[in-house]
């Protein structure tokens, strides 16, 4: 029984959660020849203060490198 984790920040759109399950199953139905109904998806959400890039909170770097472009755009 393949059991997939996927660990992400929190969305609210209860749609592309459903969508992800279905496409992360099709994948691995597709890959592996197992039946969908052995296929396991779990996601683990978090809030974006749990979660880090390069050092920052997540929220941090997101603004960072916004203004980084934003500064490469205009020279």
């Amino acid at each position: 029984m393949p059991i997939v984790t996927i660990h992400m920040l929190k969305r609210k759109d209860k749609n592309k959660k459903r969508e992800l399950i279905k496409n992360v199953t099709d994948a691995i139905t597709g890959t592996l020849e197992v039946p969908a109904e052995t296929v396991r998806v779990i996601l683990t959400e978090m809030e974006d203060e749990h979660y880090g890039i390069a050092g920052l909170p997540v929220r941090e770097y997101r603004l960072k490198k916004n203004r980084e472009q934003e500064k490469r755009k205009k020279d």
